[in-house]
């Protein structure tokens, strides 16, 4: 029998085992994601909602007119049907989803039609890009990540979404949103966003994860490095641009070139360079204290990212509860010569709310030229509009 003098100690050596493991281990994936985070409401006042556009995971404006893009479904509908974050009950799903406009200058919001579209598993959206032709600027090719069911008798719990890049174009104005093609490749395996080029032909893509199901893939969040950007041409094929990134999430491209995406776990932006053959090379890692979301780039080169406080564990559940959300600014830091560590960039928190105002916010879009912020989410309740 042991000692109760052994037994004490052996309890307080599983006590340090344990202590040590949350301090260096837990704690830190946690830190992130919002564990201990003290709010600090910034620039919430001044805003207004429309109610019409809830549940739209991605934000893009159309600098010149002003006017936004909004990739949006139905809140029950994310609740159900989000393989992003293995919500995979494909019953639940609409697979109606759609793309609209709001206009800042009207107020009117325009939901385009789908035209020459024709598949029966229908639209289900995330990530989205914009990009006016560049033979004709007034030309717009949308690039949309569709999560498409299964097809046959596959259970979606069981293999996950077959997602696939759908190419559309309209016009600026229009109302109607024309097919071109569908892009589906083995290695747009996870999508979660896209930027597109001026040609309507190819993109860069984002995998949040390396598989779609499975036990190895919930090993992403503890460090595992899965994901990737991958490159497809409509005549040439898709290839990986880059590899053995971690909790990649959204993708934003700035006027000189440069590619970021955001980690949405560890919290932190990426610096990618193109290169000739269209592989990306690692040039710089921001770090930050919260995880990220989608990124935008406004018209000044400043990039900006999404964070939302709760996001699986609440607001999934019920999206009714309000759920904190914050956006953050990168500027280049132009004072710093430092060329590593991230100390290339400086980071601002330019809005944060409790839930009240903006909540489960996970696209955030600053219109630079009118001083504009729009939020909105996968589940949010309505489009959030704030002048800063």
């Amino acid at each position: 029998m042991p000692t109760l003098h052994s037994t004490l100690n052996f309890l307080a050596l599983l006590f340090a085992i344990f202590g040590t493991t949350w301090e260096l281990v837990v704690k830190p994936r946690l830190v992130p994601l919002g564990y201990g985070r003290v709010l600090a409401p910034v620039n919430n006042q001044n805003c207004k909602h429309v109610p019409e556009l809830a549940a739209c995971e991605k934000i893009v404006l159309h600098q010149p007119s002003g006017v936004i893009y909004l990739a949006c479904s139905t809140q029950s509908s994310r609740v159900h049907w989000t393989p992003a974050v293995s919500r995979l009950n494909a019953s639940g799903a609409s697979f109606d989803d759609y793309v609209a406009t709001y206009d800042p200058k009207t107020s009117r919001i325009t939901r385009l039609k789908i035209e020459k579209f024709t598949s029966p598993r229908g639209l289900s959206l995330h990530g989205m890009d914009i990009i006016p032709s560049s033979s004709d600027p007034s030309e717009l090719f949308v690039y949309l990540v569709n999560h498409r069911p299964p097809l046959g008798d596959l259970e979606a719990r069981e293999v996950g979404a077959d997602s696939a890049i759908e190419i559309f174009k309209t016009r600026l104005g229009g109302t109607t949103l024309t097919h071109m093609r569908t892009v589906e490749d083995p290695i747009i395996i996870t999508p979660n966003d896209v930027i597109g080029s001026c040609d309507g032909k190819s993109f860069y893509f984002t995998n949040d994860h390396g598989e779609k199901v499975g036990l190895l893939r919930e090993l992403d969040t503890l460090g595992r490095a899965s994901t990737s950007v991958g490159y497809c041409h409509t005549e040439h094929g898709c290839h990986y641009a880059i590899q053995h990134m971690h909790a990649n999430n959204g993708i934003a491209r700035a006027p000189n070139g440069l590619i970021y995406v955001a980690n949405c776990v560890r919290g932190g932006l990426y610096v990618l360079e193109p290169q000739h053959d269209d592989m990306l090379v690692l040039r710089d890692y921001v770090s930050t204290d919260r995880s990220l979301d989608n990124l935008s780039v406004d018209s000044k080169g400043n990039v900006w990212a999404a964070d939302t406080l709760h996001m699986i564990s609440k607001h999934f559940s019920d999206p009714s509860i309000p759920t904190p959300s914050s956006a953050l600014r990168f500027t280049v830091n132009r004072d710093n010569n430092t060329t590593t560590n991230g100390k290339n960039y400086l980071v601002e928190k330019l809005f944060e709310d409790d839930g009240g105002v903006a909540s489960g916010i996970t696209s955030v879009v600053y219109d630079a030229e009118r001083n504009t912020l729009y939020l909105n989410g996968l589940a949010s309740p309505s489009l959030t509009i704030c002048k800063l």
